[in-house]
């Protein structure tokens, strides 16, 4: 009896995995929709898709049979590979519209800086696991974590890659927060932010700058530079309550909506399915990263519980982002949606994310 309610409760903790597969499907589907007629190396877009999706759901399902002490003992040792991957691609890999970013694997394309996202939560994971703090981290504390951050930050940067370079910063910082800085350290770290603004401006590329002033001021380029955003506005707008249906969107239809695949894609779901679309899809995503948080606080230990907390601070500020720079919140960074963009290496870290999550959860409740 037992083990008969031990398995009961293990498939009603496993409903949300059910959930963010309806999220794959959906995001499948307006892949699907928004891509008619476009190939990518002489392949549909949505066949190349699928096929990521395969080999993503294989290394979920290899991940999650993995010893979670084997993922904390080799943590630095994939970190570290990853890092020749990213020094790899910049001096070998292959340059499209001005980023070298991606390594040629026959018709598919590789982006080391997504696997990066991964390894730097398992490294970081096993450092604070090596060296707990009762009393909250300060500064010298956390020296060494600081060098696990910035040796792949500023590798991404060269691509250049902004948008993976912002999610690295996000995931390691508000993983700190969880796990308490001193009040001296918090305000040092701001101190310090605040006054490298400036040089971060000046740092990044033109087109870059472009994206922040055209959010300061949409009517500054509307039909150069803010052209992105002002059509993501107009196709979630004319979205209404309940959309126009699947596959009867104009502004992705008739392709004045841009990246309408990848970084506004989730403009062409809500104006194919409304605000009500739109609500369901963010009640899916919250229900997820919720079920990420909690097997992150029921983890045996101190690793697993981090790299848990990682995958799910990973998603939600991909998702937070992402929607953000669509309805104009936040400027245009590049980055994408989880289960819906287009993107191979992307979509093997969400698989290899939740087969983190997976591994860690059976190792609580069933082993």
């Amino acid at each position: 009896m037992g083990n008969l309610r031990r398995s009961r409760f293990t498939l009603l903790g496993l409903f949300p995995l059910l959930v963010l597969l309806l999220i794959g499907l959906m995001g499948y589907l307006t892949l699907y929709g928004t891509t008619q007629g476009e190939a990518a190396r002489g392949m549909p877009v949505y066949y190349k898709q699928a096929l990521w999706w395969g080999l993503g759901a294989m290394a979920m399902l290899g991940l999650v049979w993995i010893d979670s002490r084997r993922l904390e003992r080799y943590a630095y040792a994939a970190y570290f590979l990853s890092i020749l991957m990213l020094v790899f691609v910049l001096v070998f890999g292959r340059s499209i519209a001005g980023a070298r970013r991606w390594i040629e694997l026959g018709p598919l394309q590789f982006q080391p800086s997504e696997l990066m996202k991964i390894t730097l939560i398992l490294a970081t994971a096993k450092y604070f696991h090596d060296h707990p703090k009762e009393q909250g981290y300060s500064l010298w504390n956390i020296k060494t974590a600081f060098l696990l951050l910035l040796a792949p930050f500023f590798l991404v940067m060269l691509q250049p890659d902004l948008g993976t370079a912002i999610i690295l910063l996000a995931v390691f910082f508000s993983t700190l927060l969880f796990l308490g800085l001193t009040r001296r350290s918090l305000l040092a770290l701001l101190l310090v932010a605040a006054t490298s603004l400036p040089v971060g401006w000046w740092s990044l590329k033109d087109y870059q700058r472009d994206r922040v002033l055209n959010f300061l001021d949409p009517s500054r380029d509307p039909l150069g530079t803010g052209y992105h955003l002002n059509q993501s506005k107009i196709a979630i707008g004319s979205g209404g309550l309940f959309g126009k249906g699947f596959m009867e969107g104009t502004q992705a239809r008739l392709h004045f909506l841009p990246e309408q695949h990848t970084d506004f894609i989730f403009s062409a779901y809500v104006e194919e399915w409304g605000f009500a679309g739109s609500l369901f899809l963010l009640g899916g995503y919250l229900l997820v990263i919720l079920w990420g948080l909690n097997i992150s606080s029921q983890a045996k230990d101190r690793f697993g519980m981090l790299a848990c907390l990682g995958v799910s601070l990973l998603l939600f500020w991909h998702v937070f982002i992402n929607i953000s720079m669509c309805l104009g919140i936040l400027p245009v960074v590049g980055i994408p949606l989880p289960l819906f963009s287009y993107g191979g290496s992307f979509l093997l870290m969400v698989f290899l994310g939740v087969g983190l999550w997976l591994n860690i959860y059976l190792r609580r409740f069933i082993f």
